[in-house]
């Protein structure tokens, strides 16, 4: 009988933090992809002898931040080492980092996945500082230091997932975090975040730690799904054939969706950690945690639940509307200038709908709307009260997207008004029903639905300004008199 096999994940992710200077030093951080390189380097940063290390203050505020939203303790005393290694894109020699006492340990993080909720232990959160960038290029590599010294976050689990899809829900989850906390953008394109997996297989119900690889530098939900479920079925493979699996540091090739060894696969003995001796140890003590503590926002899992409880939202439309913070913020602003016999369930209607529509075909976000949150809910305030129906309601929308201009300033230059007037109406509707007397013959022989057809007939006659609940009342009452 075949061995079932099952995966045991890690997750190790790389989580730039969003600070004007580096880690050690006070060169600009810039935009790795678009500035020119090694324009943002010192003597600190390229590694200079006689140089001397400064800790930022504001890139330890922010790790404490994440070591706290992930329910972490965090250590009074963490020690800065240096890890050696000698690799083109580490001027130094070695990297800054934190290893025996790291910055906070022993956290957790919620994830949701299909059969409900599980948790990941949060085995450590550290400091550390970003390497170069190379660029190989005809048979040569050329060097860019100017994202070696940035601030650096590495987050490591425990090996709790045991699929590719808690691997991505995990990661989802922290990405997820890290952007509510304002410490990290999230564009995974420009590298700002980096998984790095660590897999291993092992019969199906045994609890054994088999040998693991690490795959590096995963930059997209995509890789990490793709990469992880290729090397779970490659190490399967391995086994079912009576191989064994060697402990090594793997590469994704995203073109041909497989991996490729790197190297052998290091312990934390051949990187020789030993204790910065020119940085002290980092005390964090009691007041500095309250302080850092008192700015936590509230975190995604929470605002969502809270959407569910508090609005009464569907789970999709909490998790539409709590996906990223700007968007929530905009949400909860609009909601406070609606009227009060407007239900959240129709602004949530209107922003995952419309709303998102316009946005994603203009490729923007909620920050650069020209329409504000006051605007939009006094434009659902328009429809609610009739002054214009829904469907002028979207055209109105359209336009205040594109100008910024008030729904009421659209309406009135417009002549958008809803017509509620009765007698104008039935007007309409009897000349609608004189021109289509085949309509209401095909009505009065039982075919119901031709009202529909009816009903578009005098909006289109109306130029889509009759009141729609009017409209529909008369031509009940007159073809039911026909």
């Amino acid at each position: 009988m075949a061995i079932k096999y099952e995966p045991v994940i890690g997750l190790e992710v790389h989580a730039q933090l969003q600070t004007k200077s580096k880690m050690f030093c006070s060169c600009a951080v810039v935009d790795s992809v678009s500035e020119t390189p090694n324009n943002a380097v010192c003597p600190v940063c390229s590694g200079m002898p006689g140089t001397l290390p400064v800790v930022n203050q504001l890139a330890v505020e922010y790790g404490i931040r994440v070591a706290l939203a992930l329910e972490c303790q965090v250590n009074p005393v963490s020690i800065f080492a240096r890890k050696n290694y000698f690799y083109p894109d580490i001027p130094k020699g070695y990297q800054i980092s934190q290893y025996e006492q790291p910055l906070a340990e022993n956290g957790k993080l919620n994830i949701k996945i299909a059969e409900g909720q599980k948790t990941i232990r949060v085995r450590r959160v550290h400091l550390e500082e970003d390497t170069g960038k190379l660029t190989h290029l005809n048979g040569s590599s050329l060097i860019d230091l100017n994202r070696a010294g940035v601030p650096l976050l590495e987050i490591v689990s425990e090996p709790d997932m045991s699929s590719v899809e808690e691997a991505r829900a995990y990661a989802e989850a922290l990405r997820d975090i890290l952007r509510y906390l304002e410490v990290n953008s999230g564009d995974m394109e420009k590298g700002v975040i980096r998984f790095e997996a660590n897999i291993s297989v092992r019969p199906e119900g045994t609890d054994v730690l088999n040998t693991r690889v690490e795959i590096k530098n995963l930059n997209s939900f995509r890789a990490l799904e793709r990469a992880t479920a290729f090397e779970i079925q490659r190490q399967e493979k391995v086994l079912e054939a009576g191989g064994q699996v060697d402990q090594e540091t793997l590469g994704w090739d995203e073109d041909n969706e497989k991996t490729y060894s790197q190297r052998s696969k290091e312990d934390a003995h051949d990187y020789r950690y030993f204790p910065d001796p020119d940085l002290p140890p980092l005390v964090v003590d009691k007041a500095w945690l309250e302080r850092v503590t008192a700015t936590l926002p509230e975190l995604p899992r929470a605002k969502n639940q809270r959407f569910m409880e508090e609005y009464e939202l569907t789970a999709y439309d909490a998790g539409v509307l709590t996906a990223e913070k700007a968007v929530a913020e905009y949400f909860e602003a609009a909601l406070k200038k609606l009227p009060e016999n407007i239900s959240p369930k129709s602004l949530a209607n209107w922003m995952t709908g419309d709303l998102f529509s316009l946005m994603n075909q203009a490729d923007t976000t909620v920050a650069d709307l020209k329409l504000s949150p006051e605007a939009l809910a006094k434009l659902i305030g328009l429809v609610a009260k009739g002054e214009i129906n829904q469907s002028t309601g979207k055209t109105v929308l359209v336009e205040m997207f594109s100008s910024g201009k008030s729904a009421a300033e659209i309406v009135e230059e417009g002549g958008l008004k809803q017509v509620s007037d009765e007698g104008f109406i039935a007007d309409l509707v009897k000349q609608i029903l004189g021109e289509n007397p085949d309509a209401v013959e095909s009505f009065k022989a039982g075919k119901e639905t031709i009202i529909n057809w009816l009903f578009g007939q005098v909006m289109k006659k109306a130029a889509g300004k009759a009141n729609p609940n009017v409209v529909r009342a008369e031509l009940d009452r007159q073809l039911k008199e026909a």
